[in-house]
């Protein structure tokens, strides 16, 4: 049993895990302070107040708190608009040359895809001019 654990513990793919949701933890640390130093400030300068938790309205002597869901709101839209900009400039970085070059293209007799260099069609056997790359 010890050694199953074992093996089942120190798996490539679990470490891997582990370290994943702990990056991600500490990058939603991070996009937090992002949110509320920052981007909420900036909507304080804005707007006059950061925080909409006070605003409320009675019905029947019960007490809408729709601040705090506008709060909720703002502080989700913000933190998705956080991490569309990371991801977007992550990727930006770390796009290749390869990354943009077509991996396949269609016959132009039947329309079947084939790689992009071949130069001719697997499926009707036609010659086909070779697409070059790079």
């Amino acid at each position: 049993m010890w050694k199953e654990f074992k093996e089942f513990a120190f798996r490539g793919n679990v470490i891997e895990l582990a370290v994943a949701v702990i990056l991600g933890l500490a990058f939603g640390v991070v996009i937090t302070s992002l949110v509320n130093d920052v981007l909420m400030n900036l909507i304080a300068a804005a707007i006059g107040q950061p925080d909409f938790s006070q605003l409320t309205f009675t019905v029947n002597d019960a007490v809408i708190r729709y601040g705090a869901f506008l709060n909720a709101l703002v502080n989700f839209l913000l933190v998705a608009l956080a991490l569309f900009l990371i991801v977007k400039a992550v990727n930006r970085a770390t796009r290749t040359p390869a990354d943009e070059e077509p991996s396949g293209r269609e016959c132009p007799y039947c329309l079947t895809t084939i790689p992009a260099r071949a130069s001719r069609c697997s499926a009707c056997t036609m010659e086909v001019q070779p697409v070059t790359l790079g």
